[in-house]
């Protein structure tokens, strides 16, 4: 069963999934649980499960949360939960899912999935912060607050410090690579905001805080570019030089 989540979680990562996408839902009420028929937990998963993999996610988690909801100390609980993650991302219900990861991860601190759950809420965090329809349509949203992205990279760097063999290590790892160039370009475009303003101290501090923070991104050079400006503007040549100086030798490495 768990590989089975596992190539549903990798497949993710790599697909965009405009069905997920047109059936956002809100998490089902107590009289939606209510209308799921009275079956035992075992065949109200097999029906679940066949919803799920066949992309129904709104009705998928009205069956696991029956399920969640009649037998929540049953020999399923864990993998009903390990789905209703999987079915409330799918569906575009980022708060459930959250509330879900949480909850599973403070109940189970030693559960053999933990490193999923934390995988997944990286996930979720992601998802939560982007808007698809414009990410589609390639606007450019860079400007964004980055709160939610800080959050998605602290959780995809727990998995990979605190479960380095995890099978999804690798893909955590490439994620997190994504999400420290997005962070050191959206300080980039908040920099760029103050510099046109001519508020250059404020843009300078903005770039030092990419060379300190996020350093290993791609945005290093433009960031030390933005502190040699913004210094030459408030009069300060050997701060300015100092970072010319800086971007030479990065250059030359």
């Amino acid at each position: 069963m768990i590989n089975r989540i596992g190539k549903r979680a990798f497949a993710i990562v790599f697909t965009v999934s405009l069905l997920g996408l047109g059936a956002c839902s809100s998490a089902p009420d107590e009289e939606d649980i209510q209308r799921v028929p009275n079956k035992s937990a075992q065949a109200l998963y097999e029906d679940a499960k066949q919803t799920l993999d066949s992309g129904l996610y709104a009705r998928a988690i009205e069956l696991l949360s029956a399920i969640d909801s009649r037998y929540p100390f049953g020999p399923m609980s864990k993998q009903v939960q390990l789905d209703l993650v999987f079915a409330h991302y799918q569906a575009g219900n980022t708060e459930q899912a959250l509330a879900t990861i949480d909850r599973f991860i403070r109940l189970n601190p030693n559960h053999k999935d933990l490193d999923y759950m934390y995988y997944m809420r990286g996930l979720v965090n992601i998802k939560a912060d982007e808007n698809a329809f414009q990410e589609y349509f390639g606007v450019d949203r860079a400007d964004r607050d980055a709160n939610r992205t800080r959050v998605a990279f602290t959780d995809l760097s727990t998995l990979v410090n605190r479960f380095p063999d995890s099978g999804y290590a690798p893909e955590a790892k490439r994620r997190l690579v994504w999400l420290l160039n997005k962070m050191a370009r959206y300080e980039l475009k908040v920099a760029d905001y103050y510099y046109e303003r001519e508020a250059y101290l404020a843009a300078a501090n903005r770039g030092k805080y990419v060379v300190e923070h996020y350093s290993q991104s791609s945005y290093l050079d433009e960031a030390l570019e933005m502190m040699e400006k913004s210094y030459e503007k408030l009069g300060l040549p050997e701060l300015s030089k100092h970072a010319r100086m800086t971007r030479e030798l990065n250059k030359n490495k």
